[in-house]
C-alpha cells in the first residue's frame, strides 16, 4: 500500500511528494483533472503521507505505511459515496428545526475533515465552509502533523466562496485546504491566486484499454474499448464504469436526440422520461442521462468536426453520422446550453421529467 498504487500522472504525483519531503506542503492545493482521474484519492494519500506515524520510502520519496492509526482512519473515508449516504440518513433522523441547520461532513479522523457538496442542491454551502474555518482556526490538530480540510468539488454558493476566501488570505499555519475540481474556472479567481494548482492530466485510451484487460476481464473487448472512451482517460472512471447503467441512460438520450432531430415522436419521449421523478435515485438517474447527452453531443461534434475517428461511443458511429447530418455547431452550442439549464434547475428542485422534456423540444433544430 502506497503511492505505487496510484496509477498515472506521476510527475505530478512526484512533485507534491517532494514538497512533503521538504516539509512545505501547501496550506491551500487545488487538485484540477477529469471526474474520476483519482483527485480524492490523491488527496487522502497525501493526508496519510503528511500524517504517517511510521512513515516509509518508495522511489526515493515520502511514503505511507497504510496500517498506522492515522493512515487506518484517514482510510475509512475512500468510500465517500458511503460516507456521505450515511451522515445523510442521519440527517434525515433530526427534527426539522436541526435538519435544516444541519450541513454534510465526512469526518473519520479527527483532523482530516471531508466537505462534499450538500443534497439535494449539490453545492459546497457557507455552513460547511464556516465549519472549515472554526475547525482551522480554533481547534488545532490533535493527533495529526498537519490538519486537512478537502473540498471534492468547485460548486460553492456565492457566499460560500466569499467565506473561504478569508480563510485563504490568511491560512492558519498547521491547515491544509484542498480543492478538487473538474474545471478551475468554477473557482473565484481570488481563490485559484491563492492556491497551488496541480493538474490530473487524461491517460491515453490504450492505456486504459490495456489496464481494463488486467482489472476487468470480464469485459469483452467491444465492451473494454467504449469503457476506456468513455473515461475519458480517468483511471477510476475506467475501473468504476457500470456500462449497463450507462447504456440505459444512453438510450433515453438517444430517444430524445431522435425525437430533436428526426421525425418527432413525442409519445416515446413522454415515456422514457416519465421515470425521473423526485428522490436521491431519480437524482443520480438523471445525473447518469445528462452525462450521457452531453457524451453524444460531444460526438456529433467531433463528427461536424470531420473527425468521426475521435468519437467516443464507437458502437454508435453509423448512427452518429446520420445524426449529424445538417447540423451546425450554433445547434451544438444550444445544446449544451440546454443540458447546463437542466443541471440547473435540479439545483432548484425543478420537477425532472417537465425539465428534461423542455430539453428536448428546445433541441428541435426546425
Amino acid at each position: 500500500m502506497g503511492f505505487q498504487e496510484f496509477l498515472g500522472n506521476s510527475a505530478t504525483v512526484t512533485r507534491l511528494r517532494e514538497s512533503v519531503r521538504a516539509g512545505r506542503f501547501p496550506q491551500a492545493l487545488v487538485l484540477a483533472g477529469p471526474r474520476g482521474a483519482g483527485k480524492y484519492t490523491l488527496a487522502l494519500m497525501l493526508a496519510k503521507a503528511v500524517n504517517c506515524l511510521n512513515p516509509t520510502e518508495s522511489d526515493g520519496l515520502p511514503d505511507f505505511c497504510g496500517a498506522c492509526r492515522n493512515c487506518t482512519r484517514i482510510g475509512e473515508a475512500s468510500n465517500l459515496d458511503e460516507r456521505v449516504a450515511e451522515a445523510v440518513a442521519a440527517r434525515e433522523e433530526l427534527r426539522d428545526a436541526d435538519k435544516r441547520e444541519t450541513r454534510i461532513l465526512v469526518q473519520t479522523h479527527p483532523d482530516i475533515l471531508i466537505v462534499p457538496p450538500d443534497p439535494p442542491q449539490l453545492l459546497i454551502k457557507l455552513g460547511q465552509v464556516r465549519q472549515v474555518i472554526h475547525a482551522a482556526w480554533y481547534r488545532p490538530p490533535v493527533e495529526a502533523r498537519r490538519a486537512f480540510s478537502i473540498f471534492t468539488s468547485s460548486a460553492f454558493m456565492k457566499e460560500a466562496a466569499n467565506s473561504l476566501l478569508k480563510v485563504l488570505e490568511e491560512p492558519p499555519e498547521h491547515t491544509s485546504l484542498v480543492l478538487l475540481t473538474e474545471n478551475p474556472q468554477e473557482l473565484l479567481p481570488t481563490i485559484r491566486s491563492r492556491s497551488v494548482v496541480h493538474r490530473l492530466g487524461a491517460l491515453p485510451v490504450a492505456e486504459l484499454d490495456a489496464l481494463l484487460a488486467t482489472r476487468r476481464p470480464e469485459l469483452k473487448p467491444q465492451q473494454r474499448a467504449l469503457a476506456a472512451r468513455l473515461a475519458e482517460g480517468a483511471v477510476g472512471r475506467a475501473l468504476t464504469i457500470d456500462l449497463d447503467v450507462y447504456l440505459a441512460s444512453r438510450q433515453d438520450a438517444l430517444v430524445m436526440l431522435r425525437t430533436a432531430l428526426r421525425e418527432p415522436d413525442y409519445s416515446q419521449l413522454f415515456h422514457a422520461t416519465e421515470s425521473y421523478r423526485a428522490g436521491a435515485d431519480g437524482q443520480q438517474k438523471t445525473i447518469n442521462l445528462l452525462r450521457a447527452m452531453g457524451s453524444l453531443i460531444e460526438d456529433l461534434l467531433l463528427v461536424i468536426a470531420g473527425t468521426p475517428q475521435l468519437v467516443r461511443n464507437l458502437d454508435l458511429e453509423a448512427e452518429l453520422m446520420r445524426l449529424a447530418e445538417g447540423l451546425t455547431v450554433d445547434w451544438i452550442d444550444g445544446a449544451a446550453h440546454a443540458l447546463a439549464q437542466v443541471e440547473q434547475g435540479m439545483r432548484r428542485n425543478l420537477l425532472r421529467s417537465l425539465s428534461l422534456d423542455a430539453m428536448a423540444v428546445s433541441l428541435n433544430r426546425s
